[in-house]
This record gives structure tokens, C-alpha cells and sequence, in this order.
């Protein structure tokens, strides 16, 4: 009897993920299908438990770094973090120490800050996005090409 409640629990964690496409219960749905067979198998509650847990938390820890990586992967980058990796043009000089430095991306001017704290950006440079952080671009100096 318990195997339909493993076998009911799967259905409804397979169409919560079917709906959302979250991945956050996909992990729990395999779990319950597990302990499903487990149940089919006549052995105790006690031990469709334990491998409902087990097989739950392992296909999460081994498989959702990889999941995440293949299966969002087209997700298109909206609103600032589309900003990271390109790159903007300083209009204030970047100085973390002073705590000053602007740069325009996009017709837009940012408060923009330096990867690292000691590197100053001079007005006019060319810098790329490596992060934002609030309000403020972290950038690094560009290279320029002669």
C-alpha cells in the first residue's frame, strides 16, 4: 500500500517540475520513485525512508551543478548582467582609494570601481565590465590595441 503513496508523491513532484522548470523538485521526484521500487520490494517504511533521503540528496549534490549548467543555458541575460564582459569608456578617473570614477556604457554613466584596489583607470580609457556590485561597475583596464 505504501508503494501508491511513493508512486503518487512522484507525480506530483515530476508535474510541479514540469510546470515550473525550476529544477528544485526533480531531485525529491526520483527520490520518491526509488522508494516506490523499495515499496514494491516489501521492505519497511523505515527503509523507503532512508532511500527516498539518500537517492534525493544524491542526484541534488552529483547532477544539479550539471543540470544547471546545460539545461538554463539559453536564458538570455536581461537588465545589468548583460553589461558583464563588455566594455565602457571611463569619463571620471577610477580610483578606489579616492573613491571616485565613473564610466559610460550604452549612453549610460555608471559609479565604476576597480577590480583591483590598487589599479587607478585614467579619463578616456577603455575598461571591461568584470562585475556589478549595488550600483557600481567593477571594471578592469583594456589593452589597447596600436
Amino acid at each position: 500500500m505504501a508503494s501508491v503513496y511513493w508512486i503518487v508523491l512522484f507525480v506530483i513532484l515530476a508535474g510541479v517540475e514540469a510546470a515550473t522548470m525550476a529544477l528544485t523538485t526533480v531531485w525529491f521526484a526520483g527520490g520518491a520513485l526509488a522508494a516506490f521500487f523499495v515499496a514494491k520490494a516489501g521492505l519497511s517504511v523505515n527503509a523507503q525512508l532512508s532511500v527516498f533521503v539518500l537517492v534525493s540528496f544524491v542526484l541534488l549534490i552529483f547532477t544539479r551543478p550539471w543540470a544547471l549548467q546545460h539545461v538554463n543555458r539559453h536564458t538570455v541575460k536581461t537588465n545589468a548582467d548583460s553589461l558583464v564582459g563588455k566594455q565602457a569608456r571611463v569619463t571620471e578617473e577610477v580610483n578606489n582609494l579616492l573613491g571616485t570614477g565613473t564610466a559610460v556604457i550604452g549612453g549610460q554613466e555608471w559609479t565604476a570601481r576597480t577590480e583591483d584596489p590598487d589599479s587607478v583607470c585614467p579619463v578616456g580609457s577603455k575598461v571591461e565590465i568584470c562585475a556589478i556590485q549595488g550600483v557600481k561597475l567593477i571594471v578592469k583596464v583594456v589593452k589597447e590595441e596600436v
